[in-house]
């Protein structure tokens, strides 16, 4: 399996590698648009701001090869945010592909960001926490989603948000599995082995 790791110069790509490699995969860091879309599988990692990441990738030249993958993608904290159509950080407009809006989170006085860890709930089908039962996640966020339609996932941090989010193929997870101990590396096997989406 071909699984590409979408180098946007905004994210710890070393540690979403290794935690691939811990589940016998070897991916691919590369922001090549071609072999990006020949992929099985394609992570979208982030860490920073909404408006730098959409910086690189619009100089990269990878805003529309992304908007059209049809492989599963997954969007891993801002990869996640990076998928809404609009985020309050830095007043930007995103990829698009799951019409969401990324607000700066009212946390009722708790202090942000929401670092650490926490639990997640699953919300209606969710293909990636079917063995799971309250997973606890690590996160590390200021800004997040509220619930919707496109909610797989719930979390509460002083206020209830998306977890994670789903529309077709493209997945998004507010929180790193690369740093959630079993649960994340559960949900990291689930995705490399979902069917269509």
């Amino acid at each position: 399996m071909k699984v590409v790791i979408v180098d946007t110069e905004c994210a710890n790509l070393t540690s979403v590698k290794f935690a691939f490699e811990r589940l016998g995969v070897s991916p691919l860091i590369t922001d090549d648009a071609a072999l990006i879309a020949a992929a099985d599988r394609v992570i979208l990692p982030g860490v920073g701001t909404a408006a730098a990441a959409m910086r690189n990738l619009q100089r990269k030249q990878l805003v529309a090869p992304l908007q059209n993958l049809t492989q599963p993608v997954l969007g891993i904290c801002l990869g996640m945010q990076l998928m809404t159509a609009h985020s309050e950080e830095g007043d930007v407009d995103c990829l698009g592909v799951i019409p969401a809006q990324t607000k700066r989170m009212q946390a009722e006085g708790l202090p942000l960001p929401h670092m650490g860890w926490n639990t997640i709930s699953a919300v209606n089908q969710n293909p990636l926490l079917a063995a799971a039962e309250t997973p606890y996640c690590y996160f590390v966020h200021s800004y997040a989603v509220a619930e919707d339609q496109y909610t797989i996932a719930r979390c509460n941090y002083g206020e209830p948000f998306a977890a994670m989010i789903k529309k077709d193929n493209f997945i998004g997870a507010q929180f790193h599995p690369e740093r959630s101990g079993a649960a994340g590396r559960q949900l990291l096997k689930q995705f490399l082995e979902l069917g269509t989406c």
